[in-house]
């Protein structure tokens, strides 16, 4: 799962996706109103996935790419050794169980950050911890020196043209608040506003705000991140009078290739497609093993246990094709996810009955998380397409049934469901945390230690083996199981015949 830095890259606000998702599904395929009948052998397949996977079975592709991550510098990153080796491991299986495998290629970019520096100038100059946005605009040689100009810090700051004055950024560089819009659309205003860079200061902690573009056309202007107290030291400072700074950032761009493996059922009809999902690649700072080693090793070890019960023998698959996709480069900005559905037509966009995203389901501190496609907690984006309720209610029923406490988590655009709901597909899934802390309260339901991470490890060297939550990787195997064998006997539940 990418970090919340990943998700300010996107070109469109959470409002705005979901306009465009429910423009999408306000088209003539609308979902019928009441579910028709259950056939007699409904839930026959999901029950027989269930009972075969269980975490030890996927345990086994989990040291696989710890080990290719051992091999490899440490890491599965897209565009690496690593990532290309987790790709063949998964194309291999796969087309040896009998699946129809393809691989996608698509370009990406690299940063290499040379030079990231800040410096007030004047007689208390001093160096700021630093961090250049990735595929930021480089300074020119020397840096670039300019008064900083503070933007409004209200609920959106920084977020609007608004919120930077007339005339008072022309020529400056302008100091933004992290938080509630992207990192683009910050840049963007000040850019508009006439400044000639951005540093963003965070809005918690100690370090630096760590801040990303999808790619480098979107770094129109040299931007970065400084901390929270050096932001808050520079604005007092600014309010009583003129303060300068010499902004230094020198980064390469280096153009790498990558790839998705998608792999899907022989049979099945192709205008009913359940397509499920999980992102291959690591951070490079580690070997990704639950983020997100442990959602493809999930869906493998499901799609093998799928081809044993017939699905790629002719005539005795289920009765919807079954799509899985490993996708590259979602730590870059779900770019791998954003590449397939980019080259689908609307005709294959409207194939798709659903889609599953599992990212992250073997956190050590974990909480059962549900995509909340029905906005029922009332936060964030709002509810998915039409659909995505349903997607919802059966993987909280099924939850329910095994006396596993769970609770909603926000569509907040942090993993690959974003492009698939951007076009009106129904999504849904689970995971089990990242960087956020447990509180009390879900301590007391989901057990763990309160007031410590999700996954401590998140984004890290110690994202390895040893740091897994293997009852809650087998609670979300079964999850998968149920869910693919479910939709791939019938959508019957999603209100289709």
């Amino acid at each position: 799962m990418r970090a919340i830095r990943r998700h300010r890259h996107r070109r469109r606000s959470i409002p705005a996706l979901a306009a465009l998702a429910a423009a999408a599904v306000a088209a003539p395929v609308l979902l019928a109103a009441t579910p028709a009948a259950a056939h007699p052998r409904e839930g026959q397949l999901a029950k027989e996935l269930v009972a075969e996977v269980d975490a030890r079975g996927a345990y086994r592709h989990l040291k696989k790419f710890q080990q290719i991550a051992d091999a490899s510098g440490g890491n599965r990153a897209a565009g690496t050794p690593g990532h290309a080796a987790s790709a063949a491991y998964v194309h291999d299986t796969l087309k040896k169980a009998g699946y129809d495998v393809s691989y996608q290629d698509f370009d990406i970019h690299e940063a290499h950050t040379r030079t990231e520096r800040t410096t007030v100038l004047g007689q208390d100059s001093r160096e700021l911890a630093t961090a250049a946005f990735t595929f930021t605009r480089s300074t020119p040689a020397g840096g670039l020196a300019a008064p900083l100009a503070l933007a409004r810090v209200d609920e959106t700051p920084g977020c609007t043209a608004d919120d930077y004055p007339a005339g008072a950024f022309t020529g400056k560089i302008a100091l933004v608040k992290r938080g509630s819009c992207t990192f683009v659309e910050k840049q963007n205003a000040a850019a508009a506003a006439g400044a000639l860079g951005v540093i963003v200061y965070n809005h918690s902690g100690t370090t630096p705000v760590r801040g990303g573009f999808s790619s480098p056309a979107d770094g129109i202007i040299p931007s970065a991140g400084i901390t929270l107290a050096d932001g808050e030291a520079l604005t007092a400072a600014a309010a009583k009078g003129e303060v300068s700074v010499r902004l230094e950032l020198d980064q390469e761009h280096v153009k790498k290739t990558t790839r998705n493996v998608i792999a899907e059922t022989r049979g099945g009809r192709s205008d009913r497609v359940v397509t499920v999902g999980a992102h291959l690649d690591s951070v490079p700072e580690g070997p990704g093993i639950n983020d997100n080693g442990s959602g493809s090793a999930g869906l493998l070890e499901v799609a093998l246990k799928l081809a044993e019960e017939g699905a790629n023998k002719k005539g005795k698959g289920p009765a919807n094709k079954v799509r899985f996709g490993w996708w590259s480069a979602e730590e870059l900005g779900l770019l791998g996810s954003e590449h397939y559905v980019a080259q689908l037509s609307e005709r294959q966009k409207k194939d798709i009955a659903l889609y599953l995203n599992f990212d992250m389901i073997a956190s050590p501190n974990p909480v059962q998380f549900v995509y909340d496609g029905d906005d029922s907690d009332r936060t964030g984006a709002g509810a998915g397409p039409a659909g995505s309720a349903e997607i919802e209610a059966l993987i909280n029923g099924f939850l329910d049934k095994k006396g596993k406490p769970h609770e909603g988590s926000d569509f907040d655009g942090r993993s690959d469901y974003g492009p698939f709901i951007a076009n009106g597909i129904p999504a849904g899934g689970t995971f089990t945390g990242a960087e956020g802390i447990k509180t009390a309260e879900q301590a007391k339901r989901h057990g763990g230690t309160a007031g410590a991470p999700y996954d401590p490890n998140y984004h890290g060297a110690g994202d390895d083996l040893k740091n897994l939550d293997l009852k809650a990787f087998d609670t979300n195997l079964d999850v998968i199981a149920h869910a693919v064998g479910t939709y791939a006997e019938s959508l019957r539940t999603l209100g289709r015949p």
